[in-house]
């Protein structure tokens, strides 16, 4: 008795049109031959051939680049708030891989825990992850050394596999198997068809070659926090750019300010990057001038800090702080040459 269930390829562009009855579907789309996210157009499954992974990561349909905060006029009486709408439209994300997936899973406490944030939470409350195994990684991907296959996830509402002129659906979620309960061009899979998925997972495993010893990674991170020749050694090459941090599914860093015309304006929350040299300015000093000391809180906080505080490596190993870097810094490289040996 097979727990799965199968649908044709050819049939793909019927189920996401039902769901899009429901939900606002995004699918992989290449725009100026990038690969991004979109809202599902009704006829285009040319993803299923193309598709690796996004440049900007899903996390951006939870914490935008931008956003809006709420709006504020001042007359003589003092300021008055106008909140927005509430977020509660219902959407979908197809196709997202796995690495993603459990980066929304080591995010979302960052915004639910200590403090509520209705702007993070009211998005990722109303939104199901359908994820697409991975089959082709990148050279630079290295999500196995943190515990990751590329085509399995636990993260996702529904975990889809291509298995040849059919995808293979695995229910993970109750959201999930209530998602493809009524599709009528879902059918039961065989134990031959969840055979086959099997195969392919554990090929898309072994062809993640690049590789990280995360062994005592705390540790080691430790002993060599105040090696200043070391650390100016690693950060020798960066020019801080910020890439390997914006486009990072794990990083959750945002500024807030405010834009005033005469008696009107508006906050907003943006994007920030621990890379910037005015990151961290206060009003009398920077406590990271150095680009040593800025490289270093980066690798730390993933490796060293978050792990401290939430018992979770802060990387995914998805690769794209290495794809997009342009002067080719490699954080494997970086964490497999540390001087300090525990």
């Amino acid at each position: 008795m097979t727990t799965s269930q199968k649908i044709k390829k050819t049939d793909l562009g019927k189920l996401l049109n039902q769901w899009s009855q429901e939900f606002t579907v995004l699918v992989p789309w290449r725009e100026n031959g990038l690969a991004t996210w979109a809202k599902w157009n009704g006829t285009d499954t040319s993803f299923i051939d193309w598709y690796r992974n996004t440049v900007v990561p899903a996390k951006a349909h939870f914490l935008p680049s931008q956003e809006e905060m709420f709006r504020f006029q001042k007359d003589e009486k003092g300021y008055h708030i106008e909140l927005p709408d509430a977020d509660e439209h219902k959407q979908l994300i197809f196709g997202i891989r796995p690495c993603d997936a459990r980066a929304l899973t080591i995010v979302s406490p960052i915004f639910e825990e200590l403090y509520e944030d209705p702007y993070y939470l009211a998005k990722r409350n109303n939104t199901l992850l359908v994820g697409l195994a991975c089959t082709r990684p990148c050279d630079s991907c290295f999500c196995t050394s943190l515990g990751i296959n590329p085509a399995e996830s636990i993260d996702v509402d529904l975990m889809v596999t291509d298995i040849g002129d059919q995808f293979l659906i695995e229910g993970i979620s109750e959201a999930g198997k209530e998602l493809i309960a009524g599709a009528s061009e879902v059918k039961e899979a065989t134990e031959a068809d969840e055979a086959k998925a099997k195969e392919i997972k554990e090929a898309s495993y072994q062809k993640v070659t690049r590789k990280v010893d995360t062994d005592n990674i705390k540790e080691k991170l430790s002993v060599c926090f105040e090696d200043e020749e070391h650390w100016e050694k690693v950060a020798d090459n960066c020019i801080s750019c910020g890439i390997c941090t914006l486009l990072c599914p794990t990083c959750f860093c945002f500024d807030i300010n405010d834009e005033l015309v005469k008696k009107q304006g508006t906050r907003f929350r943006s994007w920030d990057s621990c890379a910037f040299s005015i990151y961290t300015k206060m009003p009398m000093e920077n406590p990271r001038e150095e680009k040593w000391r800025r490289v270093r809180q980066k690798v730390c906080h993933k490796f060293e800090f978050h792990p401290m505080s939430y018992d979770i490596i802060a990387c995914v190993g998805c690769g794209r702080c290495i794809r997009q870097c342009p002067v080719n810094w490699d954080i494997t490289q970086v964490l497999n040459n540390l001087p300090a040996k525990v």
